[in-house]
């Protein structure tokens, strides 16, 4: 098998999230800052996450699709190999080529640790201004032009829907591209250029952990193809 049909592959398989664990309930783990935003490893594949009661509008919109959710993650990834189910040879080589995204939303009630494991769930302290900006972003992802959104149809497990997303997937933008472009959204120190795998924006979360900034400002600036409202790879 070709490389780069190899590295297409991988990254399709990164951007099909792992569901969540059954869900039970457990008390939260520790005394969380009042406003969070959350970042998940589900293998592969990076989620950002924001508790319930902390969704400003519009974002809050989406209360209505989980209302027993107690968090919701947003994790993007190619509509036509998750949704279509393409995923041979023919899915695979589509993929090399800009496409349409998806978004995929999961609502849990238990917490994150007890779904994803401590060791999965990192959360970054930011003020409300920074949570508005991430949830903005999102916001802009999830909205392809009025001003509701509506899911396409259920998701792969119990509590998760896809949306459609004014998003493209490829290659060079793949989930975890999305999810490091969320977090430079919320003025955190974090780039997003050349990040297609997990392990990358990994990194990055576990150093925002140990050495959170004492002033968030942001550091990346849109690059060519993005506006300043999101990033949007052409074709």
């Amino acid at each position: 098998m070709p490389r780069c049909l190899l590295a297409v592959l991988l990254l399709l398989v990164a951007c099909s999230a792992a569901p969540p664990r059954p869900a039970r309930q457990h008390a939260a783990i520790g005394s969380a800052p009042a406003t969070v935003l959350y970042v998940i490893k589900r293998k592969w594949h990076v989620d950002i996450g924001f508790a319930v009661v902390d969704l400003a509008p519009p974002l809050a919109a989406l209360r209505a699709d989980f209302p027993d959710a107690r968090y919701l993650l947003f994790g993007f990834g190619d509509r036509h190999y998750l949704l279509d189910e393409d995923r041979g040879f023919t899915g695979a080589l589509s993929a090399l080529w800009p496409g349409p995204g998806v978004m995929l939303v999961t609502g849990l009630t238990a917490t994150l640790q007890a779904a994803f494991g401590v060791d999965n769930v990192i959360a970054l302290p930011v003020t409300a201004a920074q949570a508005r900006d991430a949830q903005d972003f999102v916001w802009r992802a999830l909205s392809t032009g009025g001003d509701t959104v509506a899911a396409l149809r259920a998701g792969p497990y119990q509590g998760s829907r896809y949306y459609a997303t004014s998003q493209r997937y490829s290659a060079l933008h793949t989930c975890n591209t999305w999810a490091a472009q969320t977090l430079a959204a919320a003025g955190l120190p974090a780039h997003s250029v050349g990040v297609l795998f997990s392990a990358q924006l990994w990194a990055q979360v576990q150093r925002l952990a140990q050495n959170p900034p004492a002033e968030s400002t942001g550091t990346e600036q849109p690059g060519p193809n993005c506006t300043a409202d999101a990033c949007r790879p052409s074709r």
